[in-house]
Protein backbone atom coordinates (compact mmCIF):
# COMPACT_ATOMS: atom_id res chain seq x y z
CA UNK A 1 0.00 0.00 0.00
CA UNK A 2 1.71 3.35 -1.19
CA UNK A 3 2.50 5.69 1.39
CA UNK A 4 0.12 8.96 2.20
CA UNK A 5 1.15 12.19 1.19
CA UNK A 6 2.06 15.17 3.55
CA UNK A 7 -1.07 16.68 4.40
CA UNK A 8 -0.52 20.50 3.32
CA UNK A 9 1.96 22.33 6.14
CA UNK A 10 2.50 18.96 7.51
CA UNK A 11 6.53 18.18 8.62
CA UNK A 12 8.14 15.47 6.97
CA UNK A 13 11.59 14.50 8.04
CA UNK A 14 14.07 14.69 4.96
CA UNK A 15 15.19 10.98 4.41
CA UNK A 16 19.08 10.11 5.16
CA UNK A 17 20.78 9.58 2.13
CA UNK A 18 24.26 8.02 1.61
CA UNK A 19 25.29 11.25 0.79
CA UNK A 20 24.17 12.64 4.13
CA UNK A 21 25.97 9.41 5.94
CA UNK A 22 29.49 9.90 4.11
CA UNK A 23 29.22 13.71 5.59
CA UNK A 24 29.12 12.52 9.21
CA UNK A 25 31.31 9.70 7.97
CA UNK A 26 34.03 12.19 7.82
CA UNK A 27 33.38 14.61 10.33
CA UNK A 28 33.19 11.91 12.67
CA UNK A 29 36.72 10.68 11.29
CA UNK A 30 38.26 14.02 11.17
CA UNK A 31 37.53 14.82 14.99
CA UNK A 32 38.60 10.98 15.84
CA UNK A 33 41.93 12.17 14.00
CA UNK A 34 42.11 15.35 15.41
CA UNK A 35 41.55 13.79 19.12
CA UNK A 36 44.41 11.35 18.16
CA UNK A 37 46.69 14.00 17.50
CA UNK A 38 45.51 15.67 20.59
CA UNK A 39 46.63 12.71 22.88
CA UNK A 40 50.43 13.39 21.17
CA UNK A 41 50.40 17.14 21.77
CA UNK A 42 48.86 16.38 25.78
CA UNK A 43 52.09 13.86 26.34
CA UNK A 44 54.51 16.23 25.11
CA UNK A 45 52.97 19.49 27.01
CA UNK A 46 51.91 17.84 30.39
CA UNK A 47 47.94 18.93 29.91
CA UNK A 48 45.55 16.25 30.58
CA UNK A 49 44.25 15.19 27.20
CA UNK A 50 40.54 15.52 28.05
CA UNK A 51 40.89 19.10 28.08
CA UNK A 52 41.78 18.75 24.07
CA UNK A 53 38.98 17.00 24.03
CA UNK A 54 36.39 19.31 25.63
CA UNK A 55 37.84 21.84 23.55
CA UNK A 56 37.54 20.29 20.58
CA UNK A 57 33.48 19.71 21.15
CA UNK A 58 33.39 23.67 22.89
CA UNK A 59 35.28 24.57 18.93
CA UNK A 60 32.48 22.93 16.85
CA UNK A 61 29.41 24.31 18.87
CA UNK A 62 27.30 26.83 18.88
CA UNK A 63 30.22 29.66 20.48
CA UNK A 64 32.78 27.86 18.74
CA UNK A 65 33.31 27.71 14.58
CA UNK A 66 30.99 24.97 13.75
CA UNK A 67 27.30 26.74 15.54
CA UNK A 68 26.24 23.19 16.38
CA UNK A 69 23.47 23.44 18.74
CA UNK A 70 23.13 20.82 21.17
CA UNK A 71 21.32 20.80 24.39
CA UNK A 72 19.81 17.29 24.96
CA UNK A 73 20.88 16.69 28.00
CA UNK A 74 18.92 13.46 28.34
CA UNK A 75 20.86 12.25 25.45
CA UNK A 76 24.22 13.46 27.08
CA UNK A 77 23.21 11.34 30.09
CA UNK A 78 22.47 8.30 28.13
CA UNK A 79 25.53 8.40 26.09
CA UNK A 80 27.82 9.14 29.19
CA UNK A 81 26.86 6.36 31.13
CA UNK A 82 27.40 4.56 28.03
CA UNK A 83 30.97 5.14 27.43
CA UNK A 84 31.37 5.26 31.29
CA UNK A 85 30.97 1.39 31.44
CA UNK A 86 33.60 0.51 29.03
CA UNK A 87 35.66 2.96 30.81
CA UNK A 88 35.17 1.07 33.77
CA UNK A 89 35.47 -2.03 31.77
CA UNK A 90 39.26 -0.97 30.30
CA UNK A 91 40.13 0.28 33.98
CA UNK A 92 39.23 -3.30 35.63
CA UNK A 93 40.68 -5.16 33.02
CA UNK A 94 44.38 -3.50 33.73
CA UNK A 95 44.18 -3.53 37.12
CA UNK A 96 46.36 -6.49 38.79
CA UNK A 97 44.77 -8.86 41.76
CA UNK A 98 48.85 -8.68 42.93
CA UNK A 99 48.60 -4.54 43.41
CA UNK A 100 45.02 -4.22 44.74
CA UNK A 101 44.68 -7.17 47.27
CA UNK A 102 46.55 -5.53 49.89
CA UNK A 103 45.23 -2.13 49.56
CA UNK A 104 41.15 -3.48 49.32
CA UNK A 105 40.50 -2.51 52.60
CA UNK A 106 41.57 1.29 52.52
CA UNK A 107 40.57 1.86 48.87
CA UNK A 108 36.96 0.62 49.80
CA UNK A 109 36.82 2.75 52.98
CA UNK A 110 38.01 6.17 50.61
CA UNK A 111 35.39 5.18 48.19
CA UNK A 112 32.27 5.15 50.61
CA UNK A 113 33.25 7.18 54.00
CA UNK A 114 35.36 9.36 52.31
CA UNK A 115 32.73 10.02 49.53
CA UNK A 116 30.55 11.10 52.92
CA UNK A 117 33.44 13.21 54.24
CA UNK A 118 34.21 14.79 50.85
CA UNK A 119 30.67 15.58 50.04
CA UNK A 120 29.42 16.97 53.55
CA UNK A 121 32.43 19.56 53.50
CA UNK A 122 31.94 20.29 49.68
CA UNK A 123 28.18 20.75 50.24
CA UNK A 124 28.50 23.08 53.31
CA UNK A 125 30.94 25.34 51.36
CA UNK A 126 28.92 25.51 48.20
CA UNK A 127 25.81 26.91 50.74
CA UNK A 128 27.51 29.04 53.33
CA UNK A 129 30.29 30.57 50.98
CA UNK A 130 28.19 30.65 47.39
CA UNK A 131 25.23 31.04 48.93
CA UNK A 132 23.57 28.06 47.12
CA UNK A 133 20.51 26.09 48.50
CA UNK A 134 20.86 22.96 50.58
CA UNK A 135 19.50 20.92 47.83
CA UNK A 136 21.67 22.40 45.18
CA UNK A 137 24.76 22.40 47.51
CA UNK A 138 24.13 18.47 48.51
CA UNK A 139 23.99 17.52 44.76
CA UNK A 140 27.20 19.76 44.21
CA UNK A 141 28.80 18.06 46.73
CA UNK A 142 28.15 14.61 45.33
CA UNK A 143 28.76 15.55 41.78
CA UNK A 144 32.23 16.61 42.54
CA UNK A 145 33.21 13.79 45.09
CA UNK A 146 33.82 10.88 42.75
CA UNK A 147 37.11 10.75 41.15
CA UNK A 148 37.36 9.88 37.43
CA UNK A 149 38.39 6.93 36.10
CA UNK A 150 39.47 7.67 33.21
CA UNK A 151 41.41 10.82 34.40
CA UNK A 152 43.15 8.62 37.02
CA UNK A 153 43.59 5.66 34.55
CA UNK A 154 45.47 7.72 31.99
CA UNK A 155 47.24 9.90 34.02
CA UNK A 156 48.50 7.30 36.92
CA UNK A 157 49.93 5.16 34.37
CA UNK A 158 52.10 7.33 33.11
CA UNK A 159 53.94 8.68 36.46
CA UNK A 160 56.39 5.23 38.09
CA UNK A 161 54.51 5.48 41.16
CA UNK A 162 54.78 2.56 43.84
CA UNK A 163 52.22 -0.08 43.10
CA UNK A 164 50.50 0.64 46.95
CA UNK A 165 49.49 4.30 45.88
CA UNK A 166 48.76 3.54 42.25
CA UNK A 167 46.35 0.58 43.39
CA UNK A 168 44.52 2.77 46.00
CA UNK A 169 43.75 5.49 43.64
CA UNK A 170 42.63 3.14 40.40
CA UNK A 171 40.64 1.04 43.17
CA UNK A 172 38.84 3.78 44.55
CA UNK A 173 38.01 5.29 41.49
CA UNK A 174 36.51 2.19 40.12
CA UNK A 175 34.94 1.98 43.74
CA UNK A 176 33.43 5.58 44.37
CA UNK A 177 31.12 5.97 41.02
CA UNK A 178 28.98 3.84 42.53
CA UNK A 179 27.82 5.84 45.52
CA UNK A 180 28.38 9.16 44.31
CA UNK A 181 25.84 8.25 41.59
CA UNK A 182 23.07 6.82 44.33
CA UNK A 183 23.48 10.08 46.75
CA UNK A 184 23.22 12.22 43.33
CA UNK A 185 20.27 10.62 41.71
CA UNK A 186 18.51 10.59 45.55
CA UNK A 187 19.15 14.44 45.93
CA UNK A 188 17.76 15.08 42.62
CA UNK A 189 14.49 13.47 42.98
CA UNK A 190 11.21 15.15 43.36
CA UNK A 191 10.05 15.80 46.80
CA UNK A 192 12.35 15.90 50.33
CA UNK A 193 15.09 13.97 50.64
CA UNK A 194 15.20 10.83 52.60
CA UNK A 195 16.72 10.08 55.86
CA UNK A 196 20.00 9.24 56.14
CA UNK A 197 19.78 5.63 57.63
CA UNK A 198 17.60 5.06 54.52
CA UNK A 199 19.56 6.35 52.17
CA UNK A 200 22.71 4.41 53.62
CA UNK A 201 20.35 1.49 53.49
CA UNK A 202 19.69 1.59 49.92
CA UNK A 203 23.43 2.68 49.08
CA UNK A 204 24.58 -0.92 50.90
CA UNK A 205 21.94 -2.91 49.28
CA UNK A 206 22.89 -1.52 45.61
CA UNK A 207 26.96 -1.82 46.48
CA UNK A 208 25.76 -5.60 48.20
CA UNK A 209 23.98 -6.93 44.76
CA UNK A 210 26.38 -4.92 42.47
CA UNK A 211 29.58 -6.65 44.00
CA UNK A 212 27.98 -10.07 44.24
CA UNK A 213 26.88 -9.71 40.14
CA UNK A 214 30.41 -8.83 39.06
CA UNK A 215 31.87 -11.44 40.81
CA UNK A 216 29.74 -14.05 39.73
CA UNK A 217 29.41 -12.49 36.08
CA UNK A 218 33.15 -12.53 35.95
CA UNK A 219 34.10 -15.69 37.47
CA UNK A 220 31.32 -17.85 35.06
CA UNK A 221 32.86 -15.33 31.87
CA UNK A 222 36.04 -16.45 32.91
CA UNK A 223 35.34 -19.91 33.68
CA UNK A 224 33.78 -20.52 30.44
CA UNK A 225 36.67 -18.48 27.99
CA UNK A 226 38.92 -20.81 29.78
CA UNK A 227 37.31 -24.13 28.35
CA UNK A 228 36.00 -22.91 25.14
CA UNK A 229 38.63 -22.63 22.12
CA UNK A 230 37.36 -19.71 20.03
CA UNK A 231 37.43 -20.55 16.26
CA UNK A 232 39.61 -17.02 15.60
CA UNK A 233 41.32 -14.95 18.18
CA UNK A 234 39.29 -11.78 17.11
CA UNK A 235 36.55 -13.06 19.06
CA UNK A 236 38.04 -13.28 22.34
CA UNK A 237 38.40 -9.51 23.28
CA UNK A 238 34.70 -8.80 22.08
CA UNK A 239 33.48 -12.12 24.14
CA UNK A 240 35.69 -10.32 27.20
CA UNK A 241 33.83 -6.51 26.10
CA UNK A 242 30.29 -8.49 25.70
CA UNK A 243 30.62 -10.12 29.32
CA UNK A 244 31.64 -7.16 30.91
CA UNK A 245 28.76 -4.81 29.31
CA UNK A 246 26.64 -8.20 30.63
CA UNK A 247 28.05 -7.50 34.14
CA UNK A 248 26.90 -3.72 34.19
CA UNK A 249 23.60 -4.57 33.09
CA UNK A 250 22.61 -7.37 35.18
CA UNK A 251 23.43 -5.44 38.64
CA UNK A 252 21.36 -2.26 36.83
CA UNK A 253 18.16 -4.82 35.90
CA UNK A 254 18.27 -6.35 39.55
CA UNK A 255 18.76 -3.21 40.85
CA UNK A 256 22.11 -2.86 42.37
CA UNK A 257 25.39 -0.67 40.95
CA UNK A 258 25.78 -1.70 37.32
CA UNK A 259 29.37 0.24 37.77
CA UNK A 260 30.62 -1.08 40.15
CA UNK A 261 29.34 -4.65 38.86
CA UNK A 262 31.29 -3.81 35.39
CA UNK A 263 34.21 -2.54 36.79
CA UNK A 264 34.51 -5.74 39.28
CA UNK A 265 33.82 -8.02 36.64
CA UNK A 266 36.41 -6.76 34.25
CA UNK A 267 39.05 -6.96 37.15
CA UNK A 268 38.07 -10.71 37.40
CA UNK A 269 38.80 -11.33 33.73
CA UNK A 270 41.44 -9.38 33.81
CA UNK A 271 42.98 -11.11 36.22
CA UNK A 272 42.10 -14.74 34.85
CA UNK A 273 44.91 -15.23 32.31
CA UNK A 274 42.37 -15.84 29.55
CA UNK A 275 43.89 -16.82 26.07
CA UNK A 276 45.22 -13.77 23.71
CA UNK A 277 44.96 -11.00 26.55
CA UNK A 278 47.34 -8.64 25.22
CA UNK A 279 45.37 -8.56 22.56
CA UNK A 280 42.33 -8.14 24.17
CA UNK A 281 43.90 -5.25 26.60
CA UNK A 282 44.30 -3.82 22.86
CA UNK A 283 41.29 -3.72 21.74
CA UNK A 284 39.95 -2.70 25.16
CA UNK A 285 41.88 0.63 25.30
CA UNK A 286 41.15 1.46 22.04
CA UNK A 287 37.70 1.16 22.78
CA UNK A 288 38.48 2.67 25.74
CA UNK A 289 39.92 5.99 24.22
CA UNK A 290 37.01 5.79 21.77
CA UNK A 291 34.73 5.99 24.79
CA UNK A 292 36.96 9.02 26.11
CA UNK A 293 36.42 10.99 22.82
CA UNK A 294 33.29 10.69 22.66
CA UNK A 295 32.40 11.29 26.04
CA UNK A 296 34.05 14.55 26.38
CA UNK A 297 33.21 16.23 22.82
CA UNK A 298 29.68 15.34 23.46
CA UNK A 299 30.19 17.43 26.88
CA UNK A 300 31.57 20.14 25.38
CA UNK A 301 29.14 20.66 22.98
CA UNK A 302 26.28 20.50 25.75
CA UNK A 303 27.89 23.58 27.55
CA UNK A 304 27.44 27.12 26.50
CA UNK A 305 30.33 29.01 26.77
CA UNK A 306 29.66 32.37 27.42
CA UNK A 307 26.91 31.17 30.41
CA UNK A 308 29.89 29.87 32.11
CA UNK A 309 31.10 33.44 32.89
CA UNK A 310 28.45 34.54 35.91
CA UNK A 311 29.33 31.02 37.59
CA UNK A 312 33.34 31.29 36.90
CA UNK A 313 33.83 32.77 40.56
CA UNK A 314 31.63 30.37 42.54
CA UNK A 315 33.24 27.23 40.65
CA UNK A 316 36.59 28.28 41.72
CA UNK A 317 35.35 28.26 45.39
CA UNK A 318 33.95 25.69 45.76
CA UNK A 319 36.58 23.91 44.27
CA UNK A 320 39.29 25.54 46.49
CA UNK A 321 37.15 23.92 49.04
CA UNK A 322 37.41 20.46 47.21
CA UNK A 323 40.47 20.62 46.71
CA UNK A 324 42.27 21.98 49.53
CA UNK A 325 39.58 21.07 52.19
CA UNK A 326 37.33 18.02 51.48
CA UNK A 327 39.66 15.88 49.47
CA UNK A 328 42.63 15.67 52.23
CA UNK A 329 40.03 15.67 55.20
CA UNK A 330 38.73 12.50 53.27
CA UNK A 331 41.98 11.20 53.00
CA UNK A 332 43.40 11.78 56.20
CA UNK A 333 40.68 10.38 58.19
CA UNK A 334 39.75 7.01 55.88
CA UNK A 335 43.42 6.32 55.88
CA UNK A 336 44.11 6.67 59.21
CA UNK A 337 43.20 3.51 60.56
CA UNK A 338 45.52 1.39 57.98
CA UNK A 339 48.49 3.66 58.90
CA UNK A 340 49.36 4.70 55.56
CA UNK A 341 52.87 6.79 55.25
CA UNK A 342 52.20 10.30 55.14
CA UNK A 343 53.52 10.84 51.95
CA UNK A 344 51.26 8.33 50.31
CA UNK A 345 48.19 10.89 51.55
CA UNK A 346 49.72 13.58 50.79
CA UNK A 347 50.08 12.89 46.36
CA UNK A 348 46.19 10.73 46.97
CA UNK A 349 45.10 14.13 48.61
CA UNK A 350 46.40 15.82 45.74
CA UNK A 351 45.63 13.26 43.17
CA UNK A 352 41.98 13.35 43.55
CA UNK A 353 41.16 13.62 39.45
CA UNK A 354 37.87 14.64 38.18
CA UNK A 355 36.91 14.36 34.86
CA UNK A 356 33.84 13.67 32.67
CA UNK A 357 32.45 11.52 35.47
CA UNK A 358 31.43 14.72 37.33
CA UNK A 359 29.97 16.53 34.62
CA UNK A 360 27.69 13.85 33.85
CA UNK A 361 26.24 13.29 36.85
CA UNK A 362 25.56 16.81 36.59
CA UNK A 363 23.36 16.07 34.04
CA UNK A 364 21.00 14.13 36.04
CA UNK A 365 19.78 16.85 37.89
CA UNK A 366 18.77 18.76 34.59
CA UNK A 367 16.79 15.69 33.56
CA UNK A 368 14.97 15.80 36.65
CA UNK A 369 14.42 19.59 36.23
CA UNK A 370 15.91 20.86 39.65
CA UNK A 371 15.98 24.28 39.61
CA UNK A 372 18.95 26.02 38.95
CA UNK A 373 20.45 22.66 37.88
CA UNK A 374 22.09 24.85 34.50
CA UNK A 375 24.35 26.88 37.04
CA UNK A 376 24.78 23.92 39.01
CA UNK A 377 26.33 21.70 35.64
CA UNK A 378 28.24 25.23 34.23
CA UNK A 379 29.79 25.29 38.05
CA UNK A 380 30.82 21.40 37.74
CA UNK A 381 32.43 22.39 34.31
CA UNK A 382 34.20 25.39 35.02
CA UNK A 383 35.66 23.29 38.43
CA UNK A 384 36.50 20.49 36.47
CA UNK A 385 38.63 22.33 33.65
CA UNK A 386 40.29 24.55 36.09
CA UNK A 387 41.77 21.72 38.68
CA UNK A 388 42.39 19.52 36.05
CA UNK A 389 44.38 22.10 34.46
CA UNK A 390 46.12 22.41 38.17
CA UNK A 391 46.49 19.29 39.04
CA UNK A 392 47.33 17.12 36.03
CA UNK A 393 50.19 18.77 35.16
CA UNK A 394 51.40 19.00 38.93
CA UNK A 395 51.11 15.12 40.14
CA UNK A 396 54.55 14.20 38.49
CA UNK A 397 56.44 17.41 40.69
CA UNK A 398 55.04 16.36 43.34
CA UNK A 399 55.35 12.55 43.71
CA UNK A 400 59.39 13.42 42.90
CA UNK A 401 59.11 16.00 45.68
CA UNK A 402 57.73 13.61 48.09
CA UNK A 403 60.10 10.74 46.93
CA UNK A 404 57.74 8.24 46.04
CA UNK A 405 59.37 7.12 42.60
CA UNK A 406 62.12 5.67 43.77
CA UNK A 407 60.58 2.61 45.19
CA UNK A 408 59.11 1.35 41.57
CA UNK A 409 58.58 -2.57 40.75
CA UNK A 410 60.71 -3.96 37.79
CA UNK A 411 58.92 -4.14 34.54
CA UNK A 412 56.31 -6.84 34.10
CA UNK A 413 56.17 -8.98 31.13
CA UNK A 414 53.52 -9.18 28.50
CA UNK A 415 53.00 -13.05 28.02
CA UNK A 416 49.91 -13.76 25.80
CA UNK A 417 48.14 -17.39 25.95
CA UNK A 418 47.11 -19.41 22.45
CA UNK A 419 45.74 -22.51 23.78
CA UNK A 420 46.33 -25.19 21.65
CA UNK A 421 42.85 -27.38 22.03
CA UNK A 422 44.43 -30.68 20.09
CA UNK A 423 47.41 -30.74 21.60
CA UNK A 424 46.19 -30.31 25.32
CA UNK A 425 48.92 -27.29 25.60
CA UNK A 426 49.54 -24.02 25.19
CA UNK A 427 51.67 -21.71 23.47
CA UNK A 428 52.74 -18.79 25.04
CA UNK A 429 53.93 -15.65 23.63
CA UNK A 430 56.64 -13.50 26.31
CA UNK A 431 58.11 -9.96 25.55
CA UNK A 432 60.65 -8.85 27.58
CA UNK A 433 60.46 -5.76 28.08
CA UNK A 434 63.50 -2.53 29.03
CA UNK A 435 63.64 -3.01 33.04
CA UNK A 436 62.93 -6.46 33.21
CA UNK A 437 65.41 -8.51 35.65
CA UNK A 438 64.92 -11.20 33.05
CA UNK A 439 67.62 -9.26 30.77
CA UNK A 440 71.29 -11.33 31.17
CA UNK A 441 69.12 -14.47 32.31
CA UNK A 442 70.27 -17.60 30.55
CA UNK A 443 67.31 -20.22 28.98
CA UNK A 444 68.56 -23.12 31.65
CA UNK A 445 68.73 -20.31 34.57
CA UNK A 446 64.27 -20.11 34.20
CA UNK A 447 64.16 -23.15 35.68
CA UNK A 448 60.66 -23.22 34.34
CA UNK A 449 59.12 -26.73 35.34
CA UNK A 450 58.56 -30.32 33.34
CA UNK A 451 55.86 -30.01 30.63
CA UNK A 452 56.95 -26.21 29.57
CA UNK A 453 60.02 -24.95 27.20
CA UNK A 454 61.65 -22.02 25.87
CA UNK A 455 61.10 -23.53 21.98
CA UNK A 456 62.57 -19.97 19.97
CA UNK A 457 63.45 -16.62 20.58
CA UNK A 458 63.72 -13.18 18.16
CA UNK A 459 65.60 -10.85 18.61
CA UNK A 460 66.14 -7.70 16.55
CA UNK A 461 63.48 -9.24 13.53
CA UNK A 462 65.27 -12.71 13.42
CA UNK A 463 64.01 -16.19 14.93
CA UNK A 464 66.35 -19.21 16.50
CA UNK A 465 65.72 -21.74 18.57
CA UNK A 466 67.94 -20.91 22.18
CA UNK A 467 70.50 -23.47 23.60
CA UNK A 468 70.12 -23.65 27.64
CA UNK A 469 73.05 -21.39 27.46
CA UNK A 470 71.34 -18.57 25.35
CA UNK A 471 71.20 -15.45 27.33
CA UNK A 472 68.38 -13.39 27.12
CA UNK A 473 68.31 -9.57 26.76
CA UNK A 474 66.15 -6.84 26.23
CA UNK A 475 62.95 -6.98 23.49
CA UNK A 476 63.64 -10.39 23.09
CA UNK A 477 60.45 -11.94 22.50
CA UNK A 478 60.21 -15.78 23.47
CA UNK A 479 57.82 -18.69 22.58
CA UNK A 480 57.21 -21.29 25.51
CA UNK A 481 55.06 -24.56 24.74
CA UNK A 482 53.73 -25.95 28.24
CA UNK A 483 51.08 -28.53 28.57
CA UNK A 484 47.89 -27.57 30.08
CA UNK A 485 48.71 -29.17 33.54
CA UNK A 486 51.75 -26.52 34.03
CA UNK A 487 50.82 -23.66 32.12
CA UNK A 488 50.17 -21.49 35.05
CA UNK A 489 53.29 -22.43 37.10
CA UNK A 490 54.99 -22.03 33.71
CA UNK A 491 54.12 -18.17 33.53
CA UNK A 492 53.88 -17.91 37.48
CA UNK A 493 58.15 -18.89 37.18
CA UNK A 494 58.30 -16.10 34.43
CA UNK A 495 57.07 -13.49 36.02
CA UNK A 496 59.46 -14.07 39.37
CA UNK A 497 62.44 -14.22 37.06
CA UNK A 498 61.30 -11.16 35.51
CA UNK A 499 60.52 -9.12 38.93
CA UNK A 500 63.56 -10.57 40.79
CA UNK A 501 65.64 -11.70 38.39
CA UNK A 502 67.20 -15.90 38.14
CA UNK A 503 67.70 -16.13 42.15
CA UNK A 504 63.84 -15.07 42.78
CA UNK A 505 62.77 -18.50 44.28
CA UNK A 506 65.65 -17.64 46.69
CA UNK A 507 65.49 -14.00 47.35
CA UNK A 508 62.48 -13.99 49.24
CA UNK A 509 59.96 -13.90 45.92
CA UNK A 510 57.53 -16.04 45.76
CA UNK A 511 56.89 -18.11 42.51
CA UNK A 512 54.44 -15.73 41.17
CA UNK A 513 56.48 -12.94 41.58
CA UNK A 514 55.24 -11.33 45.05
CA UNK A 515 56.95 -10.84 47.93
CA UNK A 516 56.66 -13.80 50.31
CA UNK A 517 57.85 -11.52 53.61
Amino acid sequence: MPACPPRAGQWREPPLTVHHLNQLLLVCSLVLLIAVAAVRISSRSGLPSLLIYLGIGILIGQDGIGHVHFSNAAMTQVMGYAALVVILAEGGLGTKWKDIRPILGQASVLATAGVAISVGVTAAGAHYLVGLDWRQALIVGAVVSSTDAAAVFSVLRKIPLPARVTGTLEAESGFNDAPVVILVVAFSAAGPVEHWYLLLGRITLELAIGIATGLAVGWLGAWGLKRVALPASGLYPIAVMAIAVTAYAAGALGHGSGFLSVYLASMVLGNAKLPHWPATRGFAEGLGWIAQIGMFVLLGLLVTPHDLIVDFWPALIIGLVLTVVARPLSVVLSLTPFRVPWPDRALMSWAGLRGAVPIILATIPMVNGVPGSRHIFNIVFVLVVVYTLVQGPTLPWLARALELGKDTEAADLGIESAPLERLRGHLLSVAIPEGSRMNGVEVNELRLPAGAAVTLVVRGGESFVPLPTTVLRHGDELLVVATDRVRDAAERRLRAVAQGGKLAGWLGLGRNGTSSR
